[in-house]
């Protein structure tokens, strides 16, 4: 199974599927058919995809268990299964934008009647229905993430710029956030989820979900290290670009290099040469003191040995993170301005870049079926990010949480946050 968890007496997990199906539903009210049908690159996928795929993941893993349902429209299982292999063949990743039909009005009323079909079968659902209902609540904000980072993209190479949520100046940062160094860490510290525990990271916790590739818990050994307080900023990036950080050589890893060539890639992503940047509220004013974002694994690793520092290793940042708030930060609460501000803490703003590479956990086993298929398969040309970005709804990540991308994705809200040898 791709998600163990942790069953308790007063579990909320109808009230938490509900608020997770509203979201996707608020995030998505603004967009027109137009809007949520077209795909701006292969990595990204239409709203509507986003929408129906999250339903059919409840539909073919959940309601299947349920006696007597039928699939909403059989030819759907086709077109928004994603990597899916021994659920069946698939319309084309690449593709998804070309699915003019159904339109978005029909997508929405197959949400409709799968919500329907699971409050009705509620209390007949066994706990391996309900710990997949657990897994389709994470997949969906993943989805919600998604959504939002594939819209920004899309209405990026408009040049009328549109707005996905009015425009409004951001909310200042609670605290400023803090220069320098954290304390030294080391030793052997314990890693990784044990949520059949209820304990995650050596921590008590009320913990109910982690994904698979989060565990099994281990001992690493980690050297004497410190922990920037803060993210690298806009401000710091412009002085990078100023100190001509995309025309040296010896600053790159030599697949980053040669990417940087071939793309011309010599700003983050939605940065304009007028000191503007785009957003999901439009074209705004860069904020200095904000969190650089849509910056590169290649771009992120170079940056660090620019300013004589490097990225921390997921665990670093896990030992770090030991005493963070995962729901703390500029996380995800609804529609309005999304976008990096800063402040204190581990969690929010930007998915940080770091220098693992996203691999199995000692004993890591996927679980046999097709749920298996959720995260071992992709353990392989991955780099791991962790923490939680502006986009990440408030309340899916956690101390053990890792997200991964490959090195070139430029298109999430990820940054960084330096390390150094103590």
């Amino acid at each position: 199974m791709a998600t163990a968890a942790v069953r308790q007496e007063g579990d909320d997990l109808r009230d938490r599927f509900a608020a997770t199906r509203a979201l996707s539903l608020a995030l998505a009210a603004p967009l027109s058919d137009a809007d949520a049908t077209p795909q701006s690159m292969p990595d990204a996928s239409p709203a509507k995809w986003h929408l129906a795929h999250t339903t059919w993941f409840l539909e073919t893993f959940v309601l299947a268990r349920v006696s007597g349902y039928r699939p909403f429209d059989p030819r759907f299982g086709y077109l928004f299964n994603s990597y899916y292999e021994a659920v069946g063949a698939r319309h084309p990743r690449a593709a998804r934008g070309l699915l003019t039909r159904p339109a978005l009005g029909e997508v929405l009323t197959w949400r409709d009647h799968v919500d329907a079909a699971l409050d009705a079968a509620w209390g007949r659902l066994d706990d391996g229905a309900r710990d997949l209902i657990d897994l389709g609540i994470a997949h969906e904000q993943q989805h919600q993430e998604l959504l939002l980072t594939d819209i920004l993209h899309l209405f990026s190479l408009n040049p009328l710029e549109p707005a996905l949520y009015a425009a409004s100046p951001p909310a200042p940062a609670p605290a400023p956030a803090v220069a320098g160094w954290g304390p030294s860490c080391s030793g052997t510290v314990r890693v990784g989820s044990r949520v059949d525990a209820g304990v995650v990271a050596g921590r008590s916790a009320a913990v109910r979900f982690a994904f698979d590739c989060e565990g099994p818990a281990h001992r690493v050994v980690l050297e004497p290290y410190r922990l920037a307080r803060s993210c690298v900023t806009n401000a710091d990036w412009a002085a990078f670009i100023a100190d001509g950080g995309y025309r040296n050589s010896s600053l790159w890893l030599s697949d980053g290099w040669a990417w940087v060539q071939r793309e011309g890639i010599a700003a983050p992503l939605h940065w304009n040469d007028d000191g503007s940047v785009f957003t999901l509220s439009g074209r705004v004013v860069r904020a200095p003191d904000a969190p650089v974002a849509h910056v590169s694994h290649y771009e992120a690793d170079a940056f660090a040995t620019w300013a004589g520092a490097r990225l921390p290793t997921e665990f670093e940042w896990e030992a770090a993170a030991a005493d963070a708030d995962p729901c703390g930060g500029n996380q995800l609460d609804g529609p309005g301005w999304i976008a990096p501000r800063g402040g204190p803490g581990l969690f929010g703003d930007v998915w940080c870049w770091t220098a693992s590479a996203f691999l199995p956990y000692p004993r890591f086993r996927p679980a046999p079926g097709a749920v298996g298929e959720y995260n071992g398969k992709f353990m392989s040309g991955q780099m791991v990010l962790r923490g939680a970005s502006c986009a990440t709804p408030r309340g899916h990540s956690r101390l053990s949480l890792r997200n991964f991308f490959p090195p070139t994705a430029r298109w999430q809200f990820a940054g960084l946050r330096l390390a150094k040898d103590d």
